[in-house]
């Protein structure tokens, strides 16, 4: 009896640094698992099994294939790199990162720039534009953290003035040509799927490690949840935020990298295509797995629901609004649901 209440007083203490409780931990500790904690995890994966099973039964001869599954798994790996990305900012608090998706097409430009135009070697173009990003996360890094500039402001004129550098480079126009060898660093076949998609899940995975099993991973959370309290208790609030943004860039450049070489070149402007879609991925993200949390597995599982999603309803016979429509209204109800999950797990 004593050591049943024991138990239980533990799974229910506040965290030290955030003031809130781990419901899932408490649960797990009592060994309960209740209707509740079931659904608010895995509600979102078994819509996705409902609407695979739907598609499947109104297009069994086109949603049923090869081609759909590879459509699907195969072609979104722009998106997870991209949500990867702002994940990064996300945890640490910065909600509201706007220069991601140029900040991408600027990867994914520069490497076609300078290796189609100005002839570099197409490895030392790539190394270029991933460090070009990173910077450009840097400087927003600076802005924010060090001289206390609105997120919001920052990175929404930063993502403009980078698309405008990258409709520069490219004179407005698409530019093509990178080596087919180059390619395979995104295309080549594993399994009937592109290496890009085993790195994406590789990203989510490793990210996902770190924050659960890592100090600094812990930190991140910490620093997203209060940071004064984490300054107080001795965490370097200052370099975590700062390396939040540069890591953000680096992912967002090595994503457009892989993009480019994918199709042989890149057009900047599609690049902004790629903001709703992050958004609404990310925040659908944290009805996933861990309620009200934002978390890579949670957004890596949302990233391929979005893309079923749009898929299946083309087949049907939308059209190319139908993408804007759906990402859109997510969008909304994983905000509406995040606040909600988020307000009961406090």
């Amino acid at each position: 009896m004593t050591k049943t209440s024991s138990s239980a007083t533990a799974a229910t203490t506040p965290d030290p640094y955030t003031g809130s409780v781990d419901m899932y931990d408490a649960t797990r500790r009592r060994g309960s698992f209740s209707f509740g904690w079931f659904s608010s995890r895995f509600a979102v994966i078994g819509v996705w099994l409902l609407m695979i099973i739907l598609f499947s039964v109104l297009k069994p001869h086109t949603f049923l294939t090869v081609g759909a599954f590879r459509t699907i798994f195969g072609s979104q790996q722009a998106l997870v790199f991209l949500s990867a990305a702002l994940l990064c900012t996300i945890i640490v608090g910065e909600f509201v990162d706007l220069s991601v998706a140029s900040n991408f097409g600027l990867g994914a430009i520069l490497v076609t720039v300078l290796t189609v135009t100005h002839h570099w070697n197409v490895w030392a173009a790539a190394i270029a534009a991933v460090v070009a990003c990173a910077l450009v996360g840097a400087v927003n890094g600076f802005l924010v953290v060090r001289l206390g500039v609105n997120t919001i402001v920052v990175t929404l004129g930063m993502g403009t003035f980078l698309l405008g550098i990258s409709l520069f480079l490219s004179n407005l126009m698409p530019v093509s040509g990178l080596p087919t060898y180059f390619a395979q660093i995104s295309t080549l076949n594993i399994l009937g799927l592109p290496i890009s998609f085993y790195l994406g899940v590789l990203l989510m995975l490793v990210f996902a490690y770190i924050l659960t099993f890592t100090p600094l991973g812990r930190n991140m959370r910490f620093v997203g949840e209060n940071r004064e309290v984490s300054r107080l208790a001795g965490v370097r609030v200052t370099r975590i935020r700062l390396g939040a943004f540069i890591m953000a860039g680096v992912i967002a450049g090595v994503g457009g990298v892989m993009a480019a070489a994918a199709t042989g070149g890149f057009d900047p402007s599609v690049s902004q295509s790629y903001l709703l879609p992050v958004f609404a991925a990310t925040f659908l993200g944290t009805a996933i797995l861990m309620p009200g949390r934002f978390n890579p597995l949670g957004t890596l599982i949302a990233v391929y629901f979005l893309a079923t999603g749009v898929l299946g309803l083309q087949l049907l016979g939308a059209t190319s609004w139908v993408s804007s429509v759906f990402y859109g209204g997510v969008l909304v109800i994983a905000v509406t649901i995040s606040t909600v999950l988020n307000k009961r797990t406090r």
